[in-house]
């Protein structure tokens, strides 16, 4: 009865294309690390260094993200029935995580500078800032257009986020040179930061609640228990749970009472395929009940199914 492997491999061609990215995205920003530290000593520019330590996180993210996808690939095995789907939802709650220490990090940075604010070698800061916009920018364009995928969503949000503090970076230092606002430089920075943090929540925000089983944001469970009911045979739909096994891996299980007793494999196959294609849940588990269980047990669903739908509502 129940949804084999076949499944996982589907997005394998996207898969290829952001593995692809990745290691793109990482030796592109290992390299404009290094330029960073030797740039930032030659100046003596505090912001290139800092900016390079921001960078360091970036690639470790982009690492997380990268590993994680290549450990959802890995086969099921007797400890691990799912494979290692879910580290995909691990790696972008951390990239989450990481992201708002960056951006904290950033915040007192620029807090600081509103004290004591100092003039940048403004030549040397613009063409590496420039630098970081395209590599970021490449880096981000590589990962833009699967936002279903929360762990590309991340590593996406990551870069976008570094390409914008960089060309906040330009435009600042080209203004402050032509008119020595040096509060420029910290105020970009904060408004950079607060733009980022709005995505980075909802990131943390989505990956937290997959990480609790929560059901999957685009899927709406009264919807989908109002479909398996449909059937003209199924007379009651309980203990239905929606989850996530990955970033893009759902499942369903559900118990359909059927008192006409069981439809045979065929419908099976059908509803399953049905799930798949509807609502992109690609695991399912359904139970035949004949409907001849005692109400206790019955009652026992329903008061929980009951205090769930009250609790969504409150």
């Amino acid at each position: 009865m129940n949804t084999h492997a076949d499944h996982a491999h589907a997005h394998d061609p996207s898969q290829l294309g952001f593995s692809r990215a990745f290691g793109i995205g990482i030796g592109l920003n290992t390299a404009f690390i290094i330029a960073e530290v030797i740039y930032g000593l030659k100046a003596d520019s505090l912001a290139l260094l800092a900016d390079a330590g921001h960078n360091a996180s970036d690639v470790l993210g982009l690492c997380m993200a990268w590993g994680a996808m290549i450990l959802a690939r890995r086969h099921p095995s007797e400890r691990f029935t799912y494979g290692l789907q879910s580290a995909s939802i691990m790696a972008a709650f951390a990239n989450a995580i990481i992201l708002m220490l960056a951006l904290g990090g950033i915040g007192l940075e620029a807090v600081h500078r509103f004290a004591n604010p100092e003039s940048p070698a403004a030549g040397i800061v613009m063409w590496v800032a420039g630098a970081g916009i395209v590599v970021n920018g490449v880096t981000a364009w590589l990962f833009h257009g699967d936002s279903h995928d929360l762990n590309i969503r991340g590593a996406f949000l990551h870069m976008a986020a570094d390409a914008a503090v960089s060309l906040g970076v330009v435009i600042s230092a080209f203004v402050m040179a032509r008119t020595g606002w040096l509060w420029l430089d910290p105020a970009v920075s904060l408004g950079i930061v607060f733009v980022i943090a709005i995505g980075t929540w909802k990131l943390f925000n989505d990956s937290l609640k997959l990480m609790l089983q929560a059901v999957p944001g685009h899927i709406d469970l009264p919807q989908v228990r109002d479909y398996l009911a449909s059937h003209n045979k199924v007379k009651e739909v309980h203990d239905l749970h929606i989850w996530a096994i990955s970033t893009t891996g759902i499942a369903l299980s559900a118990h359909l009472v059927m008192p006409d007793g069981h439809p045979g494999d065929h419908f099976l196959h059908e509803l399953r395929e049905a799930l798949a294609h509807r609502y992109k849940i690609n695991h399912a588990t359904i139970q035949i009940e004949m409907g001849d269980a005692t109400d206790e047990s019955h009652q026992e669903c329903d008061d929980h199914a009951h205090s769930h739908h009250h609790h969504a509502h409150a």
